[in-house]
């Protein structure tokens, strides 16, 4: 494995503002994302948590889901008052979702690792799933490859009807069918047959999306001390109950802030991934069927968005009180939610996070707290051996693959194949041709007999009939260069799936399939990983 840091165009202005450590985006962030975690630590120093109740909620969580030792050691180490820890989380996808899920629990516990040694206390890796999710259509499903060509394996589950994710079973059988379509795709190896065995031995063991996607989370990084917490566990929720009633108390203060400090933003010209109303609840409530029902604030009632619920504010704060897991969190109230059950040194995030994050500096302040250190994850790009091959083979550099599409540079090798090229013989034929041409324009303007309309047109049926050739011509080569051709689909196919990163589309199985699940565990061991670095190429 080679491991080295390489530069990519973000095209997300913020993250690239925010990365430079620019003044007019740092104004809306208490630290900088990578030099202020002493400070933080001392912070944190001076704060109360409820560690005893965490750390026993935790324990109990992490070993339903067969944790690992290292991961219940870690929770053990909670109860110490000078553990920090560093958070981030993700969607409970399919066989973990898209990479960046696993590229954001390597930078965790990567940051983690790091400030350990730095600040001589115990710094943990805390990865939320975001269980209180209710969009099954963003992780139902994998992406796979046929022909070249990318299609979405669905797995054709239930109607979520607005349920959180964690409230939704998996059906066995449908899943171990859907699981074993999604291995068909693959190309068998030494490392198959064990990691379809290990797969499907989680889902035997597993309920629902969450502990499928906990128990596969801990196969691949069983000596990292991952801990997981489901945001949407009941006994997370009685946690919850003080705070969720903070929350009612500063419903209108949050509110405002969350939407005028957007507003700001974009009016810098910022994209903003929020869409927030000064009325916004930032709170769900669940009915009796389990549904997530979003809430908004009319006078002193809490109303559903579509007027599905009416609650008054003293039946809004009972149900806090008495029945916390009737409400959840959303992405505007869910950070702080993290920042009043843990001793937060750090928050790992993604560019679209990190985005929405901006907006809640004052939000963390009206409940008192701080805005941790916001962190943006690593990211990777994996090359496999076939693909270096590819690589050379077409005489490109990876880099190049990674920013950019190949259709230019896929036409152009393919119409260089003929002695000489089909581009420029074309090319000076129309040159040719609109030379002809340009007197009889003239003549048929110096006529004036209205002929300049028909010189037009004879000009252009000309070119479109020069182009139609040229097609015919490519289409025989396309035929004639098929295999060279797929290389250059392939190496779009996996480096720059769908114009855009590999790890927002590829899901860790085809990896992990040719290389084992050791290609994972080498990869966050290494030392030279830094999350000061935003993208990394991984050779294999």
């Amino acid at each position: 494995m080679q491991i080295k840091p390489i530069h990519i165009t973000n095209n997300n202005r913020l993250i690239r503002h925010y990365r430079k450590e620019r003044d007019d985006i740092m104004k809306y962030f208490d630290y900088t994302p990578f030099a202020d975690f002493a400070l933080r630590a001392q912070h944190i120093d001076n704060r109360m948590y409820d560690r005893d109740t965490l750390t026993t909620m935790l324990h109990k969580m992490n070993h339903q889901w067969g944790a690992p030792a290292s991961t219940l050691k870690q929770v053990e180490r909670l109860r110490d008052e000078s553990s920090v820890v560093v958070v981030g989380g993700q969607q409970a996808g399919l066989l973990t979702g898209p990479l960046y899920s696993i590229n954001k629990l390597i930078s965790i516990v990567r940051l983690a690792k790091e400030q350990e040694d730095k600040l001589n206390r115990p710094v943990i890796p805390i990865f939320w799933i975001a269980g209180e999710d209710h969009d099954l259509e963003e992780i139902n499903h994998i992406f796979s490859s046929e022909n070249n060509a990318i299609y979405k394996h669905r797995f054709q589950s239930e109607l979520n009807n607005k349920k959180s994710i964690t409230h939704i079973n998996l059906n066995q059988d449908e899943a171990e069918a859907w699981i074993k379509a999604a291995f068909a795709d693959l190309q068998e190896t030494t490392y198959t047959k064990s990691v379809y065995e290990k797969v499907v031995q989680c889902l035997e063991l597993s309920e629902t999306y969450v502990d499928f996607f906990a128990r596969l989370i801990f196969e691949l990084f069983p000596d990292e001390g991952i801990v997981l917490i489901d945001s949407a566990h009941e006994d997370v929720r009685r946690m919850e109950s003080d705070f969720f009633q903070l929350l009612i108390t500063n419903q209108e203060s949050i509110a405002k802030s969350v939407y005028n400090t957007e507003q700001k933003l974009i009016q810098m010209g910022y994209d903003i991934p929020l869409d927030t109303e000064m009325d916004d609840v930032h709170l769900f409530y669940h009915d009796e069927y389990n549904e997530r029902i979003l809430l908004k604030r009319e006078g002193n009632d809490w109303v559903g968005k579509n007027d599905e619920v009416s609650l008054t504010t003293n039946e809004i704060v009972a149900l806090a009180t008495d029945h916390p897991e009737r409400l959840s969190n959303n992405v505007v109230t869910r950070p702080l939610t993290q920042e009043f059950l843990f001793p937060t040194l750090a928050f790992v995030g993604g560019d679209g996070e990190i985005s929405y994050w901006a907006t809640l500096k004052e939000a963390f302040h009206e409940v008192g707290f701080e805005m941790p250190p916001v962190v943006p994850r690593m990211s990777f790009t994996y090359q496999t051996e076939r693909i270096s091959k590819l690589l050379e083979a077409r005489a490109l550099e990876v880099e190049t693959v990674i920013e950019h599409d190949l259709d230019e540079r896929r036409m152009s090798w393919l119409t260089n194949q003929t002695t000489p090229p089909v581009e420029r013989i074309f090319q000076e034929a129309h040159e040719k041709i609109a030379a002809i041409h340009v007197p009889l324009q003239h003549l048929a303007e110096e006529m004036n007999m209205g002929l300049e309309a028909e010189a037009e047109k004879n000009y252009n049926y000309m070119r479109s009939n020069l182009e139609y050739l040229k097609r015919k011509m490519e289409q025989k080569l396309s035929k004639r260069f098929d295999q060279e051709l797929s290389q250059f689909d392939e190496l779009q196919m996996m480096l720059r799936p769908s114009g855009g990163l590999q790890e927002r589309t590829w899901s860790p199985l085809p990896f992990v399939n040719e290389y084992g699940v050791s290609f994972l565990r080498n990869l966050i061991n290494n030392r030279n990983l830094s999350v000061e670095e935003d993208h990394y190429l991984v050779k294999l």
